[in-house]
This record gives structure tokens, sequence and C-alpha cells, in this order.
């Protein structure tokens, strides 16, 4: 393939953030970059008590973002906004609401290394009332769908000293291992009392959906899927030695095929999400009731991390859709 499997770093904050595809990766092109890096600029980013130039510090920097460094104990991420339809030559087009959440454990292994132990969820709502969608009427073609929320479980992997691995993404990345893996280090930059650190990745990777099985679900036999994820960090809680974790707040924006479920097969377009992301003690504080309602009777074991890492893959929402999907049939004339 002429791009690699993922450009940068996937985090999983929804997919998921695709919170659908969220998992880790680092990848030959932008790994060689990251090495020669001299990172990002303030001085809270060399301590006192992290270091963010080194590998070790940024794991331990990204460990308390993510999760919480007293091991075993549960943080909740979440993101909220909207999807929108992007078509050559049209103007764009309010979708619908995109809102959801994940638990996250973290446990230390005897080697260092940092499992992320993750559940997640992306429910889509309706523009106006803001409930859950049971069913749709595309905004672009006319015809009623049933949407199909994203349930990740799990979406793991390692937080570690080192850009980690390709993951295989269901046998679907090829791409082999980078000759030297680079120390993890994230590009920081400090304003006043924050610290931001944003992320890009690019991908463009043959597709679960291929539109010979799935014609009207397939956007075509590319996935070209880019993510966008801004954080920022109060740089005294980043630099805080009895912090376990930090909180950060921030956006999450994603360019993606045709969601699948909307059945528009292979027209020309694409969608993008723009959500704002952050950390939470308490998902009241950022959900509506009948959001919370629906998670808790649909997806009940979402609300509390895995508790072991078991092995199982971590798989994009397209790969689940092929899974758990059958495709349609064709529309009638």
């Amino acid at each position: 393939m002429e791009t690699t499997r993922r450009d940068v770093l996937s985090f999983a904050s929804v997919g998921a953030l695709g919170a659908a595809t969220l998992a880790i990766g680092a990848y030959s092109r932008t790994a060689a970059a990251a090495e020669g890096s001299t990172g990002g600029k303030g001085p809270a980013l060399a301590g006192p008590y992290l270091d963010l130039g080194t590998g070790k510090g940024n794991q331990m920097a990204y460990a308390r973002i993510q999760g919480d460094t007293d091991w075993g104990k549960q943080k909740y991420f979440w993101f909220k906004g909207y999807v929108n339809a992007v078509q050559p030559g049209k103007r764009i087009v309010d979708l619908v609401g995109a809102q959801g959440f994940g638990a996250i454990r973290l446990v230390q292994r005897p080697d260092g290394a940092i499992e992320r132990l993750c559940r997640e969820i992306i429910l889509y709502t309706d523009l106006r009332s803001g409930e859950v969608l049971g069913e749709w009427r595309n905004a672009l073609t006319g015809e009623m769908v049933t949407p199909v929320h994203v349930d990740n479980d799990p979406f793991n992997y390692l937080i570690e000293e080192y850009f980690p691995l390709p993951p295989s993404f269901g046998g679907l990345n090829r791409e082999g291992p980078p000759p030297k893996r680079p120390p993890f280090r994230l590009p920081w930059y400090q304003h006043g009392d924050w610290i931001d650190m944003e992320i890009h990745i690019h991908l463009v990777y043959p597709s679960a959906l291929q539109p010979e099985q799935w014609p009207r679900e397939s956007a075509g036999p590319t996935a070209q899927v880019s993510e966008y994820f801004a954080h920022s960090i109060r740089a005294e809680d980043l630099q805080n030695p009895k912090l376990t974790t930090v909180g950060y707040k921030g956006t999450w924006n994603r360019v993606t095929p045709w969601l699948p479920w909307m059945l528009m097969g292979q027209v020309p377009g694409h969608c993008l999400y723009n959500c704002f992301m952050g950390t939470t003690t308490n998902l009241e504080e950022i959900f509506a009731r009948p959001v919370l309602d629906y998670a808790e009777k649909h997806y009940a074991k979402y609300f509390n991390a895995p508790e072991k890492w078991t092995g199982e893959p971590s798989l994009s929402s397209l790969e689940h859709y092929a899974r758990t999907q059958q495709p349609k049939p064709p529309k009638a004339p």
C-alpha cells in the first residue's frame, strides 16, 4: 500500500472514540520523524516530576491522562458532538448526534509495560431531541434505516516507553514491524498554565466491507480514514507526583467513509465527526438522562472496564459491522 496502516497514533477515546477505530500504533514514516524530533516547548515539559523529552516520561504522562496509575482503579472518558455529511459540490449536512464514553483500567506488567484495558460505545442520537436513535430517515436519501451503534469490547493496548508495534486489525494490516522502535515521545506544547498535545492519524487500508459482498453498506474497496485528537492538560497537574490520574479536555474529529448502516453504497462523499471530548468521574455531568438510560439498558457492562488482558483483538467499527451484520438486499427499483 502507498501509505502505512496508521501514520501516527490512534488513541481510544472513540474509535472512539471512531471511538470506533481506536487502538494505538506507530508506523515507520512518522515514527522515524518522532525519533529525530526535539519535542515541544514550555518549562513544564522538563519536570520537575516527568521529563517529557523521554520515552519513560511520556509513558507515565500518557498513562495518567488515559487512566489511573493507582493500578486497577477505573476512569471514564467521554465524547459528544455530531456527524456531518460531506459531498462534492454540496453544502455540508448535519446528520446525527454522536455521544459515547469508555471505561479504562490500567494494569502494570512486571516488565514495566502498562496494559490499557478498555470498553467503549458510540450512540447515535436525534439532532433535535437528543434521544438515542432506533431508526433514522436518511437525510440524504429519504430512506428509513436502522442505526448500528458502536460497542468495542475490548479495545486494549499497551503503553510503553517505545512506540508500539502495528496491530493486525483482524488481518487487514499486513505491515511488518519497523526495524527500530523509537522512544515514545508525544508533541507537547505549553501555553501558560496549560499543556496541549495534538495527534493526527491518517489511514488507508482494505475495507472489511467489500462492495461485491456489501453493495449497499460499502463505500468502496478501500477505507480512507483520518482522526484528529486535541488534548489540553493543566501543567501543574501533569507535573504533580501526588496525582495518579490527570484530567484533560479537548476535541476529536474524524473523517471516515459513509457509515455502513446509512446504506449509501458508493455515492461520492464521506462522514465527518466533530466532537468535544474529555474525562470525568461522573457521566451524569456529561450526558442527558435518556442517553444514560439507554446505555444502562443495552450496554450495562460498558460502565466497567475489563479486569484483565485477554488477548482478544481490538477491531474497528467496520470490522465489527462485517462480523455482526448481514448485507441488506438490493433496494427496490
